[in-house]
């Protein structure tokens, strides 16, 4: 079969890839403990499937406009304006499905042929990917383990060029948890705005951030400069809805627009009884994100407890999301001489799923959750260290 040329260097997820792996070890009857999950244990809060059940017992079941209901486009306006002090609207919103689909209909209106982005490394593994699809080319912005695996302003002004588009700027960071204070963020903000550059924000985990650091948008840009400014987000981490597939973002109009046209000719609008629910998400309380947020920064805490009494293993602490990003590169051998191959040898040899730091732009690190019980996380650590012989 004939396959499009430009799928042909596009690589799987390698977070779904090893799920993939799991399950299918699971149905050969092996007990497998994954570390690997993007998605929290928490069930999604009950006023918000209140409302799900709601919108269907109200016979909500037809099309809706591409770019979402109004009422859920104010409903996100509302959430930017209460988290962040702006002052948006519902015309400066769009509602996608998932956050992916947000990233990859900005890439698609913001790309043309060999236009550069500036990515941040460790990255999410899907950013290079979809920069690609939209015929443009990732520059990898390298960062260290010693500044918290943070961009510094100096590296970003380096790798500009005249073929530079945009940046993307992703705090709480997947893999990493790394989190940009208000002074880091406007330094980089200052420099990217003056260079011309489109900011592109994705802010997934912002209820997600460990005191005593606190989350830092960069909303109050868009408002400075909402032609060079977006800001994605979602339902999905924060609010326990992965499988809602409800993303957002908030940008200039004329960019809205633009998104809607590519949503219109591919999936048009969310599904509406997610929509409906993702009004009671934006709008109702948010007291059970902070019980959920309180487990997440103990688990974390006693994770990097255990990761740190290993011999060879280093690892900054995270201030957001739910991954740590551990340096185990000290422990590479003849068997395991790389991120893939010791995390193939962790599922294989000790049933425990992690995720190579190659898929995010570090081979030397491997990414790990914490979102799961401690006892199944403990348990976990036990069989990686013994597997390693950290026991």
């Amino acid at each position: 079969m004939r396959i499009a040329k430009r799928l042909q260097e596009i690589k799987p997820s390698a977070t779904l890839a090893v799920s993939s792996k799991a399950m299918e070890l699971r149905a050969q009857g092996k007990e497998i403990i994954s570390l690997s999950v993007g998605e929290t244990d928490f069930p999604t809060p009950e006023h918000i499937r209140t409302a799900a059940k709601k919108a269907i017992d109200e016979g909500y079941a037809r099309y809706t406009q591409v770019p979402g209901l109004p009422e859920v486009r104010e409903a996100v306006a509302g959430y930017f304006n209460k988290t962040t002090g702006v002052s948006a609207e519902g015309k400066h919103t769009i509602v996608t499905n998932g956050g992916k689909q947000a990233l990859f209909n900005l890439f698609q209106c913001l790309l043309d042929p060999g236009d550069e982005v500036l990515v941040p490394a460790p990255y999410w593994v899907s950013y290079p990917a979809m920069i690609q699809l939209a015929q443009g080319v990732t520059v990898a912005v390298p960062t260290t383990s010693e500044n918290g695996f943070k961009a510094q302003v100096e590296d970003i002004k380096a790798a500009i060029t005249d073929k530079t588009r945009a940046i993307i700027i992703s705090s709480p960071s997947n893999p990493t948890g790394a989190t940009y204070s208000r002074e880091e963020l406007d330094a980089i903000m200052e420099l990217v705005l003056e260079k011309g550059l489109f900011v592109i924000s994705d802010e997934i985990y912002d209820q997600l951030v460990y005191p005593p650091a606190e989350h830092a948008s960069v909303a109050p840009w868009w408002e400075k400069a909402p032609e060079q400014v977006a800001v994605l987000n979602g339902l999905s981490k924060s609010f326990c809805m992965t499988g809602w597939r409800v993303g957002y973002c908030l940008t200039h109009e004329d960019m809205i627009k633009a998104m809607s046209k590519i949503q219109s000719q591919s999936t048009s609008n969310v599904n509406v009884i997610a929509q409906k629910a993702a009004i009671a998400a934006l709008t109702g309380p948010l007291d059970e994100l902070k019980t959920m947020r309180d487990v997440f920064m103990r688990r974390r805490d006693l994770l990097l407890e255990r990761l740190n009494g290993w011999s060879g293993v280093t690892c900054p602490k995270p201030d957001g999301a739910f991954y740590v990003f551990p340096d185990v590169s000290a422990l590479y051998d003849a068997k395991r001489p790389d991120s893939t191959t010791m995390c193939t040898s962790l599922l294989e040899e000790a049933g425990v799923a992690t995720v190579p730091g190659a898929a995010f732009g570090e081979d030397r690190c491997i990414r790990i959750s914490y979102a799961l019980d401690d006892a199944v996380m403990s348990d976990a650590l036990d069989r990686i260290a013994k597997a390693l012989g950290l026991s």
